[in-house]
């Protein structure tokens, strides 16, 4: 049995059938285990059956081909089915193929709602449209062989027992990004049903040097503890766990052996946050400073247990709001500090300003023992383990993306280089530079692996990714940044708070029950009942324009005059109204409420 292999298949292709009272999955390739799955619409029961029910001749059911089940989500009273409608092979990873979704749908086991109280089937109906949300969630990956939330080392320590086990028993479940939809068929002992999926990133690419081929690999997981949006979720919560934490893994292949690197990373390690007000650049607020040593105790902790020593590379700048941050990062860092955990800050935009990013390699300098010392991991040709990695590189700015992934894409190109000359593919001086085709390659690797995590987290494609793809900045990768950094302002300030939602809903992070609070805005009373940030600009602009038009008749009518400045009075008093509660007008979280 290969590495990683389950001894349990799953179902790979599969029909789903719609009746008018249940829906009923049919196996049609994958595990042996070929009995249909039915569902009932009315409450989302579900039970395994010896055949396909008798069709009747007046209603002929849907059939749809899927891919995979992901999970059953229960609201009120319906429950959700979400399942893979489209999947596009994007590579192979230990021998494995590993696919991407491309379209998911749900369906719907609701037919009690016709029972149900007004009040709650307009809540139940408010549920259902996050779910909708879910199904257009970006960087979805499975497989049907290997576990793709470990390692290639977690992988390979995995006990022969462990390796019989279905793929769901086998995982992460911090990298498990249906974990928690996936329960009610864990309960059923659906085991062929039961398909893990990452959220996060693969690529891949192979490159001659000389004669010699090797593929290259990288992989994101992103932890599920703290999910969320970018302006929604900063810091650690009261447990440690970090907002925007993702563990990237660059793993070479090359005659037989493997390498594998794994470096992670994940908001600033305390408690803070920076909630949107209309504003370009919030304030940043750091919440209970008295915890922070407990908060980051305990998260370096779980990173000491998962990954062995570690070396926390924090980016941000030493001035303004973001050097608040350092200060408490840096202080409490030292309270923490140890002989496993080591903290270095390196003021990315003070060394490296815009374009000289290869100052970068005074950072390197500083971590290059560590590096040495803690290693990676090294498999022969029959899988005996030859070296592994005893530690982690642990990289954050502030919304740990752009100046993150050129300083990740930095490491692992020094790694890479020295796994290549310990294998004898590169002689002592060689460099990756020194071989433009896989220069290129590896350069556009991370520049989409950087991509991935960022539209994730923030909605848009990573800012500098010019240079991580050509190796410098371009005019129109400087242009390309300033219209992604005006499509930021707009998701974070007007979508990103429905998407937070939607989240928190499928991660379970927000259980559902009878009476819990989720009030409309427009029922809340005060500000929050009229906010409309829609509604305040087009009477700002038509203030405005009946200003304008009262100048043009001044001429005439000197009492125009007046007019224009009541026009203009008003439009500046709204928009002065809607800067100073700024909060209230976004798009805000309504399951777990910001404080206002």
């Amino acid at each position: 049995m290969e590495k990683g292999d389950s001894g349990q298949k799953l179902h790979t292709k599969m029909r789903l059938w719609e009746f008018p009272n249940q829906y009923v999955i049919e196996p049609i390739e994958g595990s042996s285990s070929r009995s249909p799955l039915s569902i009932s619409r009315k409450d989302g029961t579900m039970k395994l059956i010896d055949g396909i029910p008798e069709c009747s001749t007046l209603r002929v059911p849907k059939i749809m081909t899927i891919f995979g089940v992901i999970g059953m989500l229960k609201i009120l009273a319906g429950s959700y089915l979400l399942v893979i409608t489209g999947r596009e092979c994007v590579g192979t990873h230990m021998g494995h193929p590993i696919y991407k979704i491309s379209s998911m749908k749900v369906f719907a086991c609701d037919q009690t709602l016709n029972n149900t109280p007004a009040e709650q089937k307009k809540t139940e109906m408010e549920f259902s449209r996050l779910i909708t949300v879910a199904e257009k969630t970006y960087g979805l990956f499975f497989s049907y062989d290997t576990n793709l939330t470990l390692s290639v080392q977690r992988l390979n320590e995995l006990g022969n027992e462990s390796k019989l086990l279905p793929l769901w028993r086998q995982a992460e479940p911090r990298y498990l990004w249906n974990n928690y939809m996936l329960e009610m068929l864990i309960d059923h002992k659906l085991d062929p049903f039961l398909l893990p999926v990452v959220q996060g990133s693969f690529h891949h690419f192979q490159a001659a040097i000389g004669k010699d081929i090797i593929d290259i690999t990288l992989i994101a997981r992103r932890c599920t503890r703290r999910n969320g949006t970018r302006m929604w979720r900063r810091g650690a919560d009261a447990d440690g766990y970090c907002a925007n934490f993702v563990e990237s893994e660059q793993v070479m292949q090359f005659n037989g052996y493997t390498a594998s690197f794994v470096q992670i990373r994940g908001s600033m390690p305390f408690q803070w946050e920076q909630i949107v007000d209309l504003t370009y650049k919030p304030k940043f607020e750091i919440l209970k400073p008295d915890e922070a040593p407990r908060v980051m105790e305990r998260h370096f902790l779980d990173l000491r247990k998962k990954y062995g020593s570690v070396v926390a590379i924090d980016l941000v700048n030493t001035h303004g709001g973001e050097g608040r941050l350092y200060e408490k990062f840096s202080t409490t860092a030292q309270q923490v500090a140890g002989d496993d955990v080591r903290y270095i800050h390196f003021d990315f935009h003070g060394t490296c300003g815009h374009i000289h990013f290869d100052r970068l390699s005074i950072l390197y300098d500083q971590i290059s023992d560590f590096l040495e010392r803690n290693g990676y991991l090294l498999l022969n040709e029959k899988g005996e383990k030859m070296k592994e990695q005893l530690g982690v590189v642990r990289t954050n700015c502030v919304d740990c993306l752009d100046r993150t992934n050129v300083t990740q894409s930095m490491i692992g190109r020094n790694m890479l280089e020295y796994q290549l000359r310990r294998l004898g593919v590169f002689g002592a001086e060689e460099t990756i530079s020194s071989h433009p085709n896989l220069d290129d390659k590896f350069k556009i690797l991370w520049a989409d692996h950087g991509d991935d995590i960022s539209i994730q987290y923030s909605g848009t494609p990573a800012l500098k990714g010019d240079f991580t793809r050509f190796g410098h900045r371009t005019v129109q990768g400087i242009l390309t940044d300033g219209w992604n950094a005006l499509m930021r302002y707009y998701l974070n300030n007007f979508a990103d708070g429905t998407k937070q939602d939607a989240i928190d809903l499928m991660q379970g992070h927000y259980i559902i029950s009878v009476g819990r609070d989720m009030t409309p805005t427009s029922q809340n009373g005060g500000i929050e009942s009229i906010a409309s940030f829609p509604l305040a600009l087009g009477l700002v602009l038509t203030g405005f324009f009946f200003a304008t038009m009262s100048l043009r008749q001044v001429r005439y009518d000197f009492r125009h005059f007046f007019l224009s400045l009541m026009w203009a009075g008003i439009s500046i008093g709204i928009a002065a109204f809607v800067r100073a509660n700024g909060r209230v007008f976004c798009n805000r979280p309504r399951l777990h409420k910001p404080r206002s």
